[in-house]
């Protein structure tokens, strides 16, 4: 889950299976009881209809947390990330950072640090297609050091100038849990 519709098309699913919970956040639901072998087929099977998975491995719950809290921190705050990637995701997750990397490769096939950088991206071109902001706000809003590094690493990611981007801006951007 990664937008409140997430949450709200997950709360009607339990609520339609009368699964009791205590609540609904983003990439985790809080169940008031176990579930019998029944419901959670059966609500393994809804979520998958709408695009989603139960989660119950907890490696895979804690690669979905990681994503969740780098997701928030460049869709929700803004990336205003006063410390590194690392230090925000030890006190996040309540794990060594090189235990965190090694999991997270391992489960994704990518580095924490590219995964981080995609969303930025993903991030950078929701802003251009708003047409509000200049490059250079953008810039210092996602915390990039110049308007030269934003653009530059914008070409090393999508293959093309910000500029190029926002020419042919229609379809070009993926959803969250796509990245």
């Amino acid at each position: 889950m990664v937008c409140p519709r997430c949450i709200m098309a997950v709360r009607q699913i339990l609520d339609k299976l009368e699964i009791p919970y205590l609540s609904v956040e983003l990439g985790e639901a809080w169940l008031k009881q176990p579930l019998k072998d029944q419901q959670k087929a059966t609500l393994r099977s809804e979520l998958e209809s709408i695009g989603f998975e139960l989660l119950e491995d907890q490696r895979q719950q804690l690669v979905e947390q990681i994503k969740r809290s780098i997701i928030e921190l460049v869709h929700q705050e803004n990336n205003e990330l006063k410390v590194n990637l690392s230090d925000f995701l030890v006190e996040q997750c309540h794990h060594d950072y090189s235990f965190l990397s090694k999991l997270f490769s391992e489960v994704c096939g990518i580095t924490i640090e590219k995964y981080f950088i995609h969303q930025k991206i993903e991030r950078v071109k929701e802003l251009l297609a708003y047409n509000e902001l200049s490059l250079s706000e953008i810039a210092l809003l996602l915390n990039y050091s110049s308007t030269a590094h934003l653009s530059a690493q914008f070409k090393s990611v999508t293959g093309m100038t910000p500029t190029q981007f926002k020419q042919q801006e229609s379809g070009m951007r993926k959803p969250l849990d796509q990245i």
